[in-house]
């Protein structure tokens, strides 16, 4: 559900040169693909949670809203600012700090009684984020050493693939049956597990290269860039600002008990789960014509349900279609991403969703 960058800002995506994987660089890898799952999950986490979370705190679900926008502005901006800030600190050092982060953020919203401090929380998790997807999906190459550097990414987006289907489900689940607070304890408790796992698996990742800040605008000066990072923004920006209010919708306005809403969010990342596999294959054929569907299927959907969502079964029919195209494909990031692109840009082969 989240995007992840690439260009200017995708690092250390080499392969390492070895032998061969061995069981630790599996496991490593799967360190690294647990906290992928764990950072999705958080990130959207009070979309299933909202209604509850807003009538504890005191705040209209508006307000409960913006712990899922803030913390998804703030990692915008994270992105490029830790990607740059990192210089070349050792990533593993890096990548756990960036989790230390999600547990840090879901222990102060599990524990706090503060709007303020909440949103706080929500901030912090905003960093972690936007500082993963510029460095945690592009170590996969250097994690699993093997000669197309593909596998360890397919870990790493494997874990982002298992969040957008089950992550946030499976909190709503909890919070049903034990509270709100008890679903971010939850997604805590796997950041620590995390933290040990990689403190104890990821060998040192120096960086091949520090990212100054004057490398970043070099992809602005492509006019096709530009216009695609534009139709990215609004894209999916008016998706997830949409999709933060599906629960309160779908409670107050189809009339859906919370076990159902539950139900529909997971057949909602179910859709998104296959629709990324086809979006990537029609990406990879043509990738006007994929994302001006994408564009149609999200924007058709929410009139529809703006439109019909009193109906409980064309609600739920909306859902589903609406989740298809959600979960859109990252790029997978390439060895040469770490330099600059040239002035006189050329295409790259599409990238597959792994």
């Amino acid at each position: 559900m989240s995007t992840a960058p690439t260009g200017t800002a995708c690092l250390d995506s080499a392969p390492a040169q070895a032998a061969g994987p061995t069981a630790r660089h599996w496991l490593a890898a799967g360190s690294v693909g647990t906290a992928a799952f764990a950072l999705v999950t958080a990130e959207f986490l009070p979309v299933g949670l909202l209604p509850a979370m807003a009538a504890d705190i005191g705040i209209t679900e508006g307000q409960a809203g913006l712990m899922v926008t803030m913390a998804g502005v703030l990692g915008a901006i994270a992105a490029p600012s830790v990607t740059v800030g990192a210089g070349r600190l050792d990533r593993r050092i890096v990548l756990m700090v960036l989790v230390g982060l999600l547990v840090l953020s879901n222990l102060i919203v599990a524990l706090s009684t503060s709007y303020p401090l909440i949103l706080l929380g929500r901030l912090l998790l905003g960093i972690g984020v936007g500082g993963f997807w510029c460095i945690g999906v592009a170590i996969g190459p250097r994690v699993v050493p093997e000669p197309t550097g593909t596998r360890g990414t397919a870990i790493i987006f494997a874990g982002i693939s298992l969040g957008t289907v089950a992550g946030v489900p499976a909190g709503t689940f909890i919070g049903d049956l034990f509270g709100w607070r008890a679903a971010f304890a939850a997604a805590a408790g796997i950041g620590v597990a995390v933290l040990v796992a990689q403190a104890l698996l990821l060998p040192s990742l120096p960086p091949q290269r520090a990212i100054r800040w004057r490398d970043l605008p070099a992809l602005l000066h492509v006019p096709k860039a530009r216009i695609g990072l534009l139709a990215a923004f609004v894209m999916f920006g008016g998706q997830f600002f949409a999709y933060t209010y599906i629960a309160p919708y779908l409670v107050q306005i189809t009339g859906l008990g919370s076990g159902m809403v539950t139900g529909l969010l997971l057949a909602y990342g179910t859709a998104g789960f296959f629709g990324n596999i086809v979006g990537s294959w029609v990406a990879g054929k043509d990738a006007r014509t994929a994302v001006a569907a994408t564009a149609l299927v999200l924007g058709a959907s929410a009139l529809a349900l703006a439109a019909f969502g009193a109906i409980p079964i064309a609600a739920i029919a909306i859902i589903v279609v609406w989740g298809w195209p959600s979960a859109h494909c990252p790029l997978r990031p390439r060895p040469s991403c770490s330099a600059p692109p040239p002035r006189r840009w050329r295409p790259a082969p599409p990238c597959s969703c792994r």
